[in-house]
């Protein structure tokens, strides 16, 4: 099994994460650095990952978690604020996310160690689609409607059309849902600006067909079985 396959089914890391850690000096093997990415690993080596022995059988774990606002969507911060990690400490596996929510944005976060799904749903080739609530100023008119639903450059990006309804007209402000499929960094908000309505308050409510429905802001909840086949197929 190669050496990334082999950190990614340990529940240590995705793949591409483990590619990272391997280059960067993080892993051993029977006790040596081991910075060749394409090594394969033998039934009867020890790999380490950070000095800690894996194993590629590690029981698998999978979440959905309500990420609040002001927590970092990482398991560990250097400036010493909150993390999603503080929101599972009772879990004894070693999870992570997968992908990213920004500091102000609330909702849908799946966890899980299983490091090949991880990278399936990260990859932008798949087209997994995610689905955001977000109030915004202004007035969504329709000539801003059809620029979102055609693609709008967002700085040296343009983003695929997007699925987007209102959901509540006011005089100063709109909510709506959009569904991409795309992940690039604060996409939704720098759509919603690049058509001069700047997001308020943003919340992921979907991830393929797995909702948020009623989980309450802070709290995780197993996926079902049912919901773990459905991603691994997608």
């Amino acid at each position: 099994m190669r050496l990334n396959k082999f950190i990614a089914q340990s529940g240590i890391a995705s793949r591409r994460k483990a590619d990272e850690l391997t280059i960067n000096g993080n892993v051993k093997v029977n006790g040596r650095v081991m910075k060749e990415l394409g090594y394969d690993v033998l039934p009867d080596d020890t790999v380490e990952v950070n000095g800690r022995v894996i194993s590629a059988d590690e029981k698998k774990v999978y979440i959905a978690l309500n990420k609040p606002k002001g927590f970092v969507t990482t398991m560990s911060d250097d400036k010493d604020r909150l993390t999603v990690a503080d929101l599972v400490s009772d879990i004894p596996e070693r999870i992570f996310p997968v992908g990213r929510l920004d500091y102000n944005t609330t909702g849908l976060l799946i966890m899980t160690n299983d490091g090949d799904l991880a990278n399936k749903l990260s990859h932008p080739k798949h087209h997994v689609e995610k689905t955001y609530r977000a109030k915004v100023s202004g007035v969504l008119s329709g000539k801003r409607m059809a620029a979102l639903r055609k693609g709008v450059d967002i700085g040296g990006f343009v983003t695929s059309p997007a699925k987007v309804t209102i959901v509540k007209q006011t005089e100063k402000s709109a909510i709506a849902t959009i569904t991409i499929h795309e992940g690039k960094n604060r996409q939704v908000r720098k759509m919603f600006k690049a058509v001069g309505c700047p997001v308020q308050e943003l919340t992921r409510i979907a991830i393929g067909d797995i909702q948020l429905a009623r989980l309450k802001e802070g709290t995780y909840r197993k996926l079902t079985r049912q919901e773990i086949d459905y991603l691994k197929n997608l």
